[in-house]
């Protein structure tokens, strides 16, 4: 395996960016960065049937420390392949898809530098195109590439600036407006927490809530700092979920709500600090989906509670497909379901990955909270709360959730060997 190969992660990139252990190399450096950014000019040239020269690419970053300068090294591969790079400075990893897609942004990739909920010394790269995020084989050849060295173009293109933030927060605020009925500030009332652990998510509070007339003033850890610290920027941590909890239970919130660093994950609480998370979660996100598709199919990863199975089918009289585990898997298992004819409009992980068929099947972390603070308002002018959606959803007694680390170069193979091995204990 070629050391650029070793910083494969599924459909991500990721390495370690900053010497901050002596048992951890640095293996993400400005170099090897910027010549998988010149791999992607490349390859989005090809893919796209134009010269590298007439496109353009925006690229953001999280409040990881080595964002600004990995960010710059990928800029600078970018325009020495002679395409447009757009630098818009610290944004969320959906806001960067969005960049595609959005009327008056029309970027023809974007790329996304972060390495999620994961210890600060590691960053990583996402890259898109307007038909969503690259599949782990196109990364394969992204990196075979890099390897190689593409050869830069006879003249560098431009470098430009611009804020992506403004036109995907008018989107979620004009959501909120328009699916509410309540005016400009349908929000007036409610107080709403919002724990961005020193993430990228800040944004969230100040510039989708707040103008909407949310009283935020219990939010915590909204400024990034790439040192996180007060927790992990993560819905699956229980310290962040506990962190969240005391912001609502002391400020008196009607709702809290969480993101991990780049955004792409959310997670919930309610009033009485009873934490939507999990199977919690999606239970309330299929609730919510149930409601515009009754019968439809929610998908899931596989290690979902049986008894969210049977909130699914029994109560909101859908369909709960598991699948394998991994967003991306769930995502395109949804599309495919869609695509032979049956109803999907969520695939969700318990790690706070959802993502909805009206989205782009985009795992958006701030779009699922604006779906969730969309039904909030809508359930109190009825004098009810997310609790009654969630009504008859059981817990299991007990659930625990272990994770080993692979020391193996190799980990997807041997990976592979410990399920192998598991496979010929449990046939006897």
């Amino acid at each position: 395996m070629t050391e650029y190969a070793k910083l494969q992660n599924g459909s991500d990139i990721r390495g370690v960016a900053l010497p901050l252990a002596a048992q951890e190399p640095v293996n993400l450096t400005e170099e090897a960065v910027e010549q998988i950014a010149r791999a992607f000019a490349a390859w989005l040239a090809e893919r796209t049937g134009r010269p590298a020269a007439e496109l353009t690419i925006a690229v953001g970053r999280d409040s990881r420390l080595s964002g600004p300068s990995l960010q710059r090294a990928v800029l600078t591969g970018l325009t020495a392949m002679g395409a447009t790079a757009a630098d818009c400075g610290m944004a969320s990893t959906p806001a960067m898809f969005m960049a595609t897609v959005l009327p008056g942004c029309g970027f023809d990739g974007a790329v996304m530098i972060t390495a999620s909920h994961l210890p600060q010394n590691r960053n990583g790269l996402k890259f898109f195109t307007a038909a969503g995020g690259l599949e782990s084989a196109e990364i394969r050849e992204l990196l075979r590439r890099a390897e190689e060295g593409p050869q830069a173009a006879r003249l560098r293109g431009r470098l430009t600036a611009f804020d992506i933030l403004t036109p995907y927060t008018e989107l979620l605020r004009q959501r909120i407006i328009a699916e509410t009925g309540g005016g400009e500030r349908p929000l007036t009332g409610l107080k709403i927490a919002v724990d961005a652990g020193n993430g990228a998510g800040g944004f969230f509070a100040t510039r989708v809530l707040a103008p909407l007339g949310a009283d935020i003033s219990a939010s915590v850890f909204l400024e990034p700092d790439g040192s996180f610290p007060n927790h992990i920027p993560n819905p699956e941590n229980k310290e962040a979920m506990e962190s969240l909890r005391r912001a609502v239970l002391a400020g008196g919130c009607d709702l809290g709500l969480i993101f991990d660093t780049d955004v792409d994950r959310a997670g919930a609480m309610e009033a009485d600090g009873t934490p939507l998370d999990r199977n919690r979660l999606i239970a309330l996100a299929a609730a919510i989906a149930a409601e515009q598709a009754p019968g439809s199919t929610i998908v899931t990863d596989s290690v979902t509670s049986d008894q969210l199975t049977e909130f699914i089918e029994k109560k909101l009289g859908c369909r709960h497909h598991r699948f394998k585990r991994g967003y991306k898997n769930v995502i395109n298992e949804a599309i495919r379901l869609n695509e032979a004819g049956e109803t999907c409009l969520l695939a969700m992980e318990t790690s706070g990955h959802g993502a909805l068929k009206e989205n782009y099947f985009l795992d958006d972390g701030a779009y699922l909270a604006t779906k969730i603070v969309i039904r909030y308002a809508q359930l109190r002018r009825q004098g009810r709360t997310l609790a009654d959606l969630l009504e008859g959803m059981r817990e299991p007694l007990e659930a625990r959730e272990l994770r080993f680390r692979l020391l193996s170069e190799d980990c997807k193979a041997a990976g592979a060997a410990v399920l192998e091995a598991l496979a010929r204990y449990a046939a006897g």
